[in-house]
């Protein structure tokens, strides 16, 4: 088991294209539960099966593993809640520091955000210019809860 601890924000204008190339990234949920989210993601040419645990402030565990590219496919045609998730995905860094951003199709179109994994609750980093309001205790920005209560539909 592993622990993830990432702060979320929202991304203001479009200089941030410009900082990495990005990939793109199809997921979706067995379970969307928050004590036990399973998620079946396919990014670029890789495919994974994630299991994560109830957030605790800013820290949750997670369980991940790398599974069959045609297997990931079929779990989600046929066995993922719907809508799945469809995102860019660009990483950029900043100060030594990677920062993934988020740009949402489908669903969500119009949502883009960054998240940034530290290694403690405490670590300090800096901002990029183009990160704006921090949205990390907002449920409504989990992708999980995407699903069940897309960006399009607020």
């Amino acid at each position: 088991m592993s622990v993830e601890i990432e702060r979320k924000f929202l991304v203001r204008g479009s200089e941030w294209r410009a900082l990495g190339q990005g990939v793109a990234i199809r997921q979706g949920y067995l379970s969307p539960h928050p004590d036990r989210v399973v998620r079946v993601r396919i990014e670029g040419e890789t495919a994974t099966l994630t299991i994560k645990g109830r957030t605790r402030g800013i820290t949750r565990s997670e369980w991940e593993y790398v599974i069959p590219l045609a297997e990931a496919d079929q779990l989600l045609n046929d066995l993922c809640e719907r809508p799945l998730i469809e995102k860019m995905r660009t990483h950029i860094t900043h100060e030594g520091m990677v920062w993934e951003v988020d740009e949402f199709f489908g669903d969500n179109l119009g949502l883009v955000v960054a998240e940034i994994e530290l290694e403690s609750e405490e670590q300090a980093f800096s901002q990029p210019d183009w990160v704006a309001e921090e949205v990390t205790d907002d449920v409504r920005y989990f992708n999980a809860n995407l699903l069940l209560h897309p960006y399009t539909a607020w």
